[in-house]
């Protein structure tokens, strides 16, 4: 119990870390939080116009995700741990204690998280996200789009790609609820047609 208390809290700590943060204080840029979207993510810190500050946000905030599922996984942890160790990192992410459990939307984290999981439905994931993402310009649709799919691919792939993991499963319904419900207010944007574009340095309210 005190192993599985511990590797639950670590993996917290590890997704509280905010990479945008880090990142722009790394190349000298403003807090991330102070334009844009308000978001500590890759998407708001591109609104910067420094794609490496970008590139280096996303990269972290993925690596998390994907590394503590994979360690978990590597100590021969149980399906059940390995899910609650995952949804630890991805609420870390969302409610990070070092920044005031003000965090980002999770979309990077919950890739990484996927990658590990099952990397065929992480790549199935990707490349929705990327797909939306070229037609549409608008990183938050993708993102929506991808947390809609990503379960139902898990689903469909079972006893074809691969074998479900019931906790696997839930994990994955509660990550996509989260993003569903981080992305309510673009949401709102996307039906009125004011959703911001990638590459727009508009203000998008949060």
């Amino acid at each position: 119990m005190l192993v599985t208390f511990l590797m639950i809290v670590v993996a917290y700590l590890i997704g509280s870390i905010p990479f945008a943060i880090v990142s722009s204080r790394l190349f000298g840029l403003a807090d991330p939080r102070s334009y844009g979207s308000g978001n500590p993510g890759a998407t708001n810190v591109l609104r910067s116009g420094h794609k490496g500050a970008a590139i280096l946000t996303l990269a972290g905030d993925l690596f998390k995700g994907w590394a503590v599922v994979w360690v978990a996984q590597h100590l021969y942890a149980t399906p059940n741990l390995t899910a609650f160790v995952a949804l630890a990192v991805f609420v870390g992410h969302l409610f990070p204690i070092f920044i005031g459990f003000k965090g980002g939307k999770g979309v990077a984290t919950a890739l990484g998280i996927l990658l590990a999981l099952a990397p065929g439905l992480g790549f199935a994931t990707l490349a929705t996200w990327l797909i939306i993402l070229l037609f549409f310009r608008m990183s938050s649709l993708s993102a929506i789009a991808s947390a809609v799919f990503a379960p139902a691919y898990y689903a469909l792939g079972n006893h074809i790609v691969w074998e479900i993991k019931p906790p696997y499963l839930w994990v994955i319904l509660v990550m996509s609820g989260f993003l569903l419900y981080r992305h309510r207010a673009n949401m709102v944007r996307i039906f009125r047609g004011t959703e911001a574009r990638v590459g727009s340095s508009k203000k998008e309210p949060n």
